[in-house]
């Protein structure tokens, strides 16, 4: 099995990516997130975090003020700025999610990262939140969406390690397999998480994916 780092992971997986948003058990679940997080967005100007191959960029863009699309994977920005956008609203950038710099007073207000969450390690949420609260801005919103954990369909945890992050393994087009972290939260560590950083903080669930929302202080 080989050890890759997750840039690395979604560079190679970047072609066949979107295939996870055409499962059509899923599809009920998915466009009601889509529907929340698209009225949440309205009118708002946007940064999007690890915005992939811009699956999520496409459905914002169509309600929010301006989107400023950023990942760390170049490979998965080509995808993405391949897409066509009805509005001229879209900026892609490359940059790390978990290193971002401190934006300009009034340049966003709201941020989104869709499937990030949940490969963020345990011992590095605090910090991480404290960044983007820098960087992202005060009294903006910050909306995130991620996996439930679903009997039957969510792969088996290959191993939890003494942080409480657990690891599932991959197959990759190549055939290899892969190590990657995915962690599935509960509400109450999620609260307990996010309560220092900021305020209304809310949470809605439907089978597959989960929703947060929150200000940030």
């Amino acid at each position: 099995m080989t050890d890759l780092k997750l840039r690395d992971y979604y560079a190679q997986r970047a072609p066949v990516l979107e295939q996870d948003y055409a499962i059509e058990e899923r599809e009920g679940d998915l466009e009601e997130m889509e529907e929340r997080v698209c009225e949440m967005l309205m009118g708002q100007k946007v940064l999007e975090l690890a915005c992939g191959t811009g699956y999520w960029t496409q459905q914002i863009a169509d309600f929010a003020e301006s989107v400023h699309a950023t990942d760390f994977c170049p490979e998965l920005l080509e995808i993405a700025q391949t897409k066509e956008f009805d509005n001229d609203n879209v900026e892609f950038a490359l940059a790390d999610a978990f290193a971002l710099p401190v934006a300009a007073a009034g340049r966003y207000s709201a941020a989104f990262a869709g499937f990030l969450w949940s490969h963020v390690k345990r011992e590095d949420q605090t910090k991480l939140l404290k960044q983007w609260c820098a960087a992202i801005g005060s009294g903006s919103t910050l909306i995130l969406i991620d996996d439930n954990e679903v009997e039957g369909d969510t792969l088996p945890v290959a191993r939890t390690d003494l942080e409480g992050n657990t690891f599932h393994i991959h197959t990759m087009p190549d055939g290899s397999r892969v190590e990657v972290i995915k962690n599935f939260p509960t509400d109450s560590y999620m609260r307990k998480k996010f309560a220092a950083v900021a305020r209304d903080i809310r949470i809605y669930r439907n089978e597959y994916y989960w929703m947060l929302s929150c200000v940030l202080r």
